[in-house]
């Protein structure tokens, strides 16, 4: 299978095809997220990078498909299907529980002989350093999930809304939250590609410490950048988030 029969993929979505681009880039959403959390980021790009964006059953278009509640088993799945798209260098990006995906995605591509051009890894420790949980998230009931929710800051208030729209995200939702809270890391070689962790600095559920120790998985080059900001930076600092990823991947295209 080619990039271009792969465009028909369910867990493959391009906003902005960029059919030039030097490298294409792979964005994981977050817990409870879809695809379309990343359509500014993905049109924020220039030509040279083809960005693409990953749709995990249970959501949007895909709500009546059983969803995944685990990481690594969402990085299976994923790896055949992001593979036709590593013709051109791919780099991955993940947000939160998406940048476990992005991770453990790695480790699978780089055993497949195609490792990632480089891993960003936003708003989220390294696999290395877990946090014990004495009162899972998933676990809670429905009114807890939606605290949850209204706490991160990272949903459209409209969400809320519409009750409708809103029960039906659950367990999507539910299923996120139990596989990044069930997640355990199992050590392995480290990536071959460079890491780049990107943090907001008042987000309390990544410390610098917890950051900076996605160093121990690469032995490709690190580095770390801050931005004003909770768990949901992202939303506020897209530009300069996108100056920062565009420039590094950019760079590494370089002999």
């Amino acid at each position: 299978m080619t990039a271009t029969t792969a465009g028909s993929s369910a867990w493959i979505r391009r906003y902005r095809p960029a059919e030039q681009a030097r490298a294409r880039l792979l964005c994981l959403p977050h817990a409870g997220g879809s695809a379309s959390f990343y359509l500014r980021f993905a049109r924020a790009f220039g030509p040279e990078i083809d960005v693409l964006t990953v749709q995990y059953p249970g959501r949007q278009d895909r709500w009546r498909e059983p969803c995944v509640d685990s990481v690594t088993g969402l990085a299976d799945a994923l790896v055949d299907e992001v593979l036709p798209w590593a013709d051109r260098p791919l780099a991955l990006f993940g947000h939160s529980m998406g940048a476990m995906v992005g991770y453990e995605l790695a480790v699978r591509l780089q055993g497949a002989g195609s490792p990632p051009l480089a891993v960003f890894a936003s708003a989220r420790r390294a696999p290395s350093r877990p946090r014990d949980n004495p009162a899972p998230i998933h676990l809670r009931d429905d009114r807890g999930l939606i605290e949850e929710l209204r706490a991160l800051s990272g949903t459209d208030v409209r969400v809320f809304e519409d009750e409708g729209l809103l029960r039906r995200a659950l367990p999507a939702l539910r299923s996120d939250y139990k596989a990044a809270e069930t997640y355990r890391y199992v050590p392995r070689p480290p990536l071959s590609a460079p890491i780049h962790v990107i943090v907001g600095s008042e987000d309390g559920r990544v410390t610098p410490d917890e950051a900076r120790a996605w160093a121990d998985h690469t032995e490709g080059g690190f580095s770390m950048e801050t931005h004003p900001g909770g768990h949901f930076y992202l939303t506020q600092h897209l530009s300069s988030v996108v100056d920062t990823v565009s420039s590094r991947i950019l760079a590494g295209l370089l002999p």
